[in-house]
């Protein structure tokens, strides 16, 4: 299952859980529900792994990938696709052995300080968009997109009640990130044809790979932990911490294993806080839990599964060559359209469609895309502190 929403753009391992629990009478029976409570968990680990293909080779993310889309997909125009995959990939699987411990650590200590740690993540995240702002090579622009990304944000959450939810949580990330990230860069990519793809190894040091991976992890477990936060708001924290343009290779590294980390601290999470944190820990809320070291184990396997199967699918480029990238751009954004009406309906659609307008503002003003992540971040920062209930 894990496998099948990693691969698809636009299916989230949410989407999953979600058709695993309409199931449920008839998985409980024959697996039981520590099984269950396995299936899900082990989809979600899964995913983390496989969600790196599509975004590397078709430039659309899921809520997870985001940011990670635009220089993984860099890499790939320049033919260095299985090295971006594979880098993903290694990131989660070192992930997968960090983030056990971590989340044990999590369980253990962070429950009595949980009142100071809501509180001060609304400021933490302010100071960080407010360095990366005045940082940027042209501050007014940066903040410009910002803030009017952060306000498409907020009126797609304030408003998501007007979209469908055929599978229940929100259907407002898909559209809303897809446009921001995905469609504004597939609509300036260029006419020629998809580059023939080379692996020469990884190129990262190996202090760096270490290094990296302590960031991810950090961000992930704060992501994990914390209330009102998801992937991509990691995937800002990464960015935040540099090199997010000019080490597109480490940002990859960093990007992948806090999404990986962040499954693993949000699981212990749930069982210290009964706090949900995405929607399979909802579905995981739902049931009998049982012991966190089945889950933990069962985490553990599918990490293992799902890093031989991304290693063995980065191969896949070799389908598209030979294609236009504008005509394989078009099939990619035709059926992302298509997932976002059937998921959210027409007020997904008009998301997208404002989505993709604030998207395509960066490029023309030569200012990073990571300023669009005010429509994540914005929200959140106000949720944190009070100003406005989402």
């Amino acid at each position: 299952m894990g496998t099948v929403s990693g691969l698809v753009p636009g299916v989230h391992s949410n989407t999953m859980a979600s058709i695993l629990l309409s199931i449920q009478g008839l998985l409980v029976s024959s697996i039981g529900p520590e099984g269950l409570a396995s299936a899900l968990f082990a989809a979600l680990i899964t995913h983390t792994f496989l969600d790196s293909i599509p975004s590397t080779y078709l430039g659309i993310p899921d809520p997870d990938t985001a940011l990670s889309v635009l220089p993984a997909h860099s890499l790939c125009l320049e033919g260095l696709g299985e090295e971006a995959v594979r880098i993903a990939a290694l990131g989660s699987a070192l992930a997968v052995v960090v983030g056990i411990p971590l989340s044990i650590l999590c369980f253990l200590l962070l429950p009595p300080l949980q009142p100071y740690l809501d509180w001060g993540m609304g400021i933490i995240l302010t100071g960080i968009a407010g360095l990366l702002i005045v940082t940027a090579e042209a501050p007014s622009w940066a903040f410009s997109v910002f803030l009017v990304s952060g306000l498409l944000g907020l009126f797609s959450f304030r408003y998501s009640f007007l979209a469908w939810h055929p599978f229940g949580g929100t259907a407002v990330l898909l559209p809303l990130l897809a446009g921001l990230f995905g469609f504004s860069t597939l609509l300036l990519a260029s006419s020629a044809p998809f580059p023939a793809q080379r692996f020469e190894g990884i190129r990262i040091p190996g202090r760096g790979i270490a290094s990296r991976v302590i960031l991810g992890a950090v961000a992930g477990s704060i992501v994990g932990w914390l209330p009102g936060l998801s992937n991509a708001t990691a995937n800002a924290l990464v960015a935040s911490a540099g090199g997010y343009d000019r080490e597109p290779r480490q940002y990859i590294l960093s990007a992948s294993a806090a999404n990986t980390v962040n499954a693993f601290v949000g699981l212990a999470a749930l069982y210290a806080l009964a706090r949900t944190r995405n929607g399979v820990m909802v579905a995981l809320a739902t049931q009998e839990l049982p012991p966190m070291s089945s889950l933990l184990l069962a985490g553990c396997i599918a990490g293992c599964a799902g890093y031989l199967l991304t290693i063995r699918l980065s191969r896949s480029a070799g389908f598209f060559q030979g294609l236009g990238i504008r005509s394989l751009n078009m099939v990619v954004m035709g059926l992302v359209t298509i997932l976002t009406f059937l998921f959210s309906g027409p007020f997904g659609l008009l998301i997208l469609c404002l989505a993709t307008a604030v998207g395509i503002v960066p490029p023309l003003v030569n200012v990073p895309r990571l300023f669009a992540m005010g429509a994540v971040m914005l929200p959140v920062i106000c949720f944190s502190l009070g100003i406005l209930a989402i």
